[in-house]
This record gives structure tokens, C-alpha cells and sequence, in this order.
């Protein structure tokens, strides 16, 4: 077996990253394969902003043959670690293998080797080199097509995850509603009404021409909402460029939702059209 880490000057190695999970899930029906270029993205310092505050690699797993039989990744960010956990804490994900637990073993054990020789003393994983809307977690209930940029894999991911010794930290949920119909209970549209009459808050979709502005009001609300919980790193107005970025090309304005009292932000409620349903039919 060959682990052979990816790197710009290795075009080959970086095609087989990318290819692999078409081999794993072929035949299954929910996975969609996510754009290439989104993948990319996260490895590259002038897309991804967590580069300016830690490192990443990755590697591929070949047999002698040359068959590539599992990938994966490792990083950390400095913010993240020093934002209140008791021991510092990098993470892996991106993690594809075959149902071969000595695979996943050489993989693990090479993202455990290198975080531990970055000062670190845990690992989280599956999880995203960035931001948490994209790439994080492990699917181990509802297997069905996934949302966008939300984690897919196979039943089997567990077992090797488990019997190489990780446990399950948080559990995190993705919901579907469907929209014909009563949305929401009577009561929820009472207290609507009630607030609705209160002139110190204010409900407004976005503006596109103004989205900068909307951007740091995001970022506000975020910190203030998140940074209490440990190992919650604050958002930094490059992390918020980097997601306006990504997400103005597909932005429905009557989507998304802010909430102000006195003038000052302090909710919002951000919804973007379900790309998957376009994207499964882009193959990369």
C-alpha cells in the first residue's frame, strides 16, 4: 500500500482524490457528486480563509497496483483551537475508503500522526477546513439524497470510524419540510402578530445592491449567537467575503430574512434554493 500525499505538482494524485467516490457509490441513487471546483476550493489558500490562521494536507491510499482505494484530510485552525477547548483539537475529514477497515486505519492513523505533531492532542472528524455550513459530520441515520454541501456516505463509515476509536461528540441535524399545507402552529403566527405591532423591530429581506452591509450584520448576529460555545471560533470579515462569495451567484433575495430591534441586527434567517436538485445532474 502507497499513502502519497496531494499537492499542486501532483495532478494525477489530485484527479484521484476527486474520482474516488465515484467508484465508491456507483449504483447509489441519493449520492450527488459534488463540483469539483467546491472541493478544490477548500485546499486552495487564495479560496479558503482558515488557511491564513492553520494548515492542511491530504493524501491518497493506492495499492502497488495504483488502484486508489481511499483519501483523506487533516488540518486545524489556531482560532478554533484557542477558542476555549480544553485541549487543543484538530480535525479530518473529507474521508472516502472502501469497506476495508485496515484502509481506514492507514488513513486515520496518518491525520492522528500529523495533528499530533502539530501540538494537537484530539481529533474531530468527518468535519470541513472552514466553515460549518459545508462538509461536517458523519451520516449515520436518513440515508437519502443529501442537501448541498451536506456530508453523504455509506452505512459502513461508522464501523470504520468506531472501530478505529472515534465516538460520537455532538449529533447534528438536517430537516426537510414540505410546504403545502399548514407550516406552522397558530400560536407561532399569534406571537407574530403581536410583535409585528411593536415599532422597535424591524423584518427585512436583503437587498442585493447593499449585500456588504448585510454581510457584517451576519457576521454580528453570528458572533454574538455562537462564539459562547467551545471551540467556536469569532467569524472574521474575511470568512464572511469568502461565504458572500459562494453563495451571491445562487442568492434569492425574498429568501433570506433579517431581524432588527432598535436598529440592531440580532437574527436572520438565511435560505438559498436547493442546489443538489441542479447539481446531480452536473457530475462534477
Amino acid at each position: 500500500m502507497q499513502l502519497l500525499e496531494v499537492t499542486d505538482s501532483t495532478p494525477a494524485l489530485k484527479k484521484a482524490f476527486l474520482r474516488l467516490p465515484i467508484r465508491l457509490y456507483k449504483g447509489d441513487k441519493n449520492w450527488v457528486r459534488p463540483l469539483n471546483k467546491e472541493i478544490e476550493d477548500v485546499f486552495n489558500p487564495e479560496e479558503n480563509p482558515s488557511f491564513q490562521h492553520g494548515e492542511c494536507i491530504r493524501w491518497v491510499l493506492q495499492t502497488d497496483s495504483g488502484e486508489t482505494v481511499g483519501r483523506v484530510a487533516a488540518f486545524y485552525d489556531r482560532r478554533t483551537v484557542e477558542a476555549g477547548n480544553n485541549q487543543p483539537t484538530g480535525g479530518m475529514g473529507f474521508f472516502e475508503c472502501e469497506d476495508n477497515q485496515e484502509y481506514a486505519n492507514i488513513l486515520l492513523q496518518a491525520c492522528q500522526k500529523w495533528l499530533t505533531e502539530k501540538g494537537m492532542q484530539a481529533m474531530d472528524g468527518p468535519i470541513n477546513f472552514g466553515s460549518r455550513d459545508a462538509w461536517w459530520g458523519l451520516l449515520v441515520d436518513g440515508f437519502e439524497m443529501p442537501n448541498y454541501n451536506v456530508n453523504y456516505n455509506p452505512p459502513y463509515y461508522q464501523k470504520l470510524f468506531e472501530s478505529y476509536g472515534f465516538k460520537d461528540y455532538f449529533q447534528q441535524y438536517t430537516y426537510r419540510r414540505f410546504m403545502n399545507g399548514p407550516v406552522l402552529g397558530e400560536k407561532f403566527y399569534e406571537k407574530y402578530e403581536r410583535i409585528k405591532q411593536n415599532t422597535s423591530y424591524r423584518f427585512e429581506h436583503i437587498n442585493k445592491k447593499n449585500i456588504e452591509k448585510y454581510a457584517s450584520d451576519f457576521r454580528t448576529i453570528y458572533n454574538a449567537s455562537w462564539v459562547k460555545h467551545t471551540g467556536v471560533a469569532e467569524m472574521t470579515e474575511e470568512d464572511t467575503q469568502a461565504l458572500l462569495k459562494k453563495m451571491k451567484p445562487v442568492i434569492d433575495e425574498k429568501l433570506i430574512w433579517f431581524v432588527y430591534y432598535n436598529d440592531q441586527p440580532i437574527a436572520f434567517m438565511v435560505m438559498i434554493p436547493e442546489l443538489n436538485q441542479l447539481f446531480r445532474y452536473a457530475n462534477g
